[in-house]
C-alpha cells in the first residue's frame, strides 16, 4: 500500500515545525514534493527514514522560499554521491519552465562545477505545461497550472497504482480552473492557513491562503474522501491537530486528517 510520509506541515512562518512537504511512497520509489526552506529537508528525510540515495523523483510547485531551497539541497546531496559513485541511476525534477530555470540558475550559482556538471546527464529538470500528462515517478499524473496571482504554481492529479485519484493543490485554495482536474480525488491535498476564528490575527485571505473552514467546504463541494490538512501557522502546535479537525467536523464529513511533522498516513 501507498503511504503519504509527512516531512513538514507548517507554512514559510513556522518556527516549530518544518515547511509544508512529503514524501508519496510505493514502497520501491519514493517521490519528493517540494522540499521546504533550506538543508532541514535532509534531516526530514533521514528521520523519515528515505535514503537519499533512493530518492529518483522529485516535484516543485512554486519558487517560495519554504518549498524551493530545500531542493537545493537535495540537488546537492545527490550530485555530491554521484561523484563519489554512490548514486546509482537518474534523477528527475518536475516543474513548471519558469520555475526549471529558476533551478538552474540558483544551482549555478550556489553549487560548484563539479556538481552541477551532472544536470543535464544524470539530473533531469523537467518542464511541465498546463495540462500535460506525464509521469511523476511510477504513477501516471497531470499537471495543472493552479491560476495563481502571486508567483506561478502548479498542482497535480495521480493515480495510485490501483487507480484512486490524489490532488495536490500546492499551498493555495482551490480555483475554480482547478477543479476539472481535482474534482472528486479519494485523496485531496490541502493547505489550511489557520482557523477562521483566528483570520483577523494571520490575515490568510490577504496571502492568498484560507482557512480550515473554507478548505474543508470546498473539499466537500469538490466530493473529495479524504482530506489531508497542512501549510498550516505552528502558534499551537501541540493543540492544532484537535482544534482543527474540531472546525473541520463541522464543514466535511469524509475523512480529514490533520498530520504532525513525520506522520505517516497510509493511502
Amino acid at each position: 500500500m501507498e503511504r503519504l510520509i509527512v516531512l513538514g506541515t507548517g507554512n514559510a512562518s513556522a518556527l516549530r515545525c518544518y515547511n509544508t512537504c512529503f514524501i508519496l511512497h510505493d514502497g520501491a520509489e519514493p517521490v519528493l514534493v517540494d522540499a521546504g526552506g533550506g538543508n532541514g529537508v535532509l534531516t526530514q528525510l533521514q528521520r523519515a527514514g528515505i535514503r537519499l540515495e533512493s530518492l529518483h523523483h522529485a516535484f516543485l510547485t512554486h519558487c517560495h522560499t519554504d518549498h524551493l531551497f530545500g531542493m537545493i539541497w537535495v540537488l546537492r546531496f545527490i550530485a555530491t554521491r554521484m561523484a563519489s559513485g554512490a548514486y546509482e541511476g537518474t534523477f528527475t525534477l518536475r516543474c513548471h519552465e519558469e520555475l526549471a530555470e529558476m533551478v538552474r540558475a540558483v544551482s549555478h550559482m550556489t553549487l560548484p562545477g563539479s556538481m552541477t556538471r551532472f544536470f543535464g546527464d544524470r539530473i533531469h529538470i523537467l518542464p511541465v505545461r498546463d495540462g500535460e500528462k506525464a509521469t511523476l515517478g511510477p504513477y501516471p499524473a497531470t499537471f495543472f497550472d493552479i491560476g495563481s496571482t502571486k508567483a506561478r504554481q502548479f498542482g497535480f492529479t495521480l493515480r495510485l497504482h490501483d487507480g484512486r485519484k490524489v490532488s495536490c493543490l500546492g499551498d493555495e485554495p482551490c480555483t475554480p480552473r482547478d477543479r476539472a482536474f481535482v474534482t472528486d480525488s479519494d485523496w485531496l491535498l490541502s493547505e489550511a492557513f489557520c482557523l477562521y476564528a483566528d483570520r483577523e490575527r494571520f490575515k490568510p485571505y490577504e496571502k492568498h491562503h484560507s482557512t480550515v473552514r473554507e478548505a474543508c467546504r470546498t473539499a466537500a463541494e469538490l466530493g473529495a474522501r479524504n482530506l489531508v490538512l497542512w501549510h498550516t501557522e505552528d502558534s499551537r502546535l501541540a493543540e492544532r491537530k484537535a482544534l482543527y479537525t474540531a472546525e473541520g467536523r463541522e464543514f466535511f464529513s469524509g475523512n480529514l486528517f490533520v498530520p504532525d511533522d513525520l506522520d505517516v498516513i497510509p493511502l
